[in-house]
């Protein structure tokens, strides 16, 4: 199983078609580029159908955005684990708030994972239910307040509290769990702010994926880790 460091910024490419298909190998090879430019870890998850064609361009991790519970067999429609590794993906994305999953499901694929040495994010919109999240023991938390998703004002900046109040309580039940803010970072400076509220890095969307010039916003938004 490879490892990722921290602090790290996740690229959720979601169903842009800035970030489909050719695109999104495009746009893939663009943050391999300024991952590597500024030595800091970034993981992308394009839509599933891209995944194979992306994992085989670059060589940074590529998340899976979905993982459903249950073994190859009798599951048609669902997106089994075993596949996402054969597609060339190392984790994947569970719960997010467009993608939202039942309880005994996401613990049954975060279970799957370990099994699979895949990484797990499961996505959570409050203090409590990333202290549920957490107790499952999967490699991440991200907490989105669903409000702020897609909205350009960000969770580090307009609801600080979310960050390190999310922190302070699941460093009380799991010690490990790599905690990661989203919703509406935009720029290096939302960065900087969840990164001094405890966060281990971002996970973002829509102002890379849907960007005219990902290059340059996406440089300033991973500058502040850089080492």
């Amino acid at each position: 199983m490879v490892k990722i460091e921290t602090p790290v910024v996740i690229i959720n490419f979601k169903t842009y078609t800035k970030a489909t298909g050719e695109k999104a190998v495009l746009l893939a090879q663009t943050c391999e580029r300024v991952s590597n430019k500024y030595d800091v870890p970034i993981v992308i998850a394009p839509q599933i159908p891209d995944l194979f064609r992306v994992a085989k361009a670059v060589e940074i991790p590529v998340f899976s955005q979905h993982m459903d519970p249950g073994e190859p067999g009798r599951f048609t429609g669902h997106v089994l684990g075993d596949t996402l590794v054969e597609s060339g993906c190392t984790g994947t994305l569970l719960n997010h708030s467009e993608k939202r999953m039942q309880l005994a499901d996401i613990e049954e694929s975060i279970t799957k994972s370990h099994k699979i040495n895949l990484f797990t994010v499961v996505c959570t919109n409050n203090i409590q239910v990333s202290v549920a999240a957490a107790c499952m023991n999967p490699w991440s938390v991200a907490v989105e307040p669903p409000e702020l998703i897609g909205s350009g004002i960000s969770v580090s900046q307009a609801q600080p509290e979310i960050i390190s109040g999310t922190v302070e309580k699941i460093r009380k039940v799991n010690k490990k769990v790599v905690i990661l803010c989203g919703a509406g970072i935009g720029n290096g400076d939302d960065v900087a702010a969840a990164i001094k509220l405890g966060a281990q890095g971002v996970l973002l969307a829509s102002a890379v994926a849907n960007s005219d010039k990902p290059e340059p916003v996406l440089s300033d938004l991973v500058s502040p880790l850089s080492k």
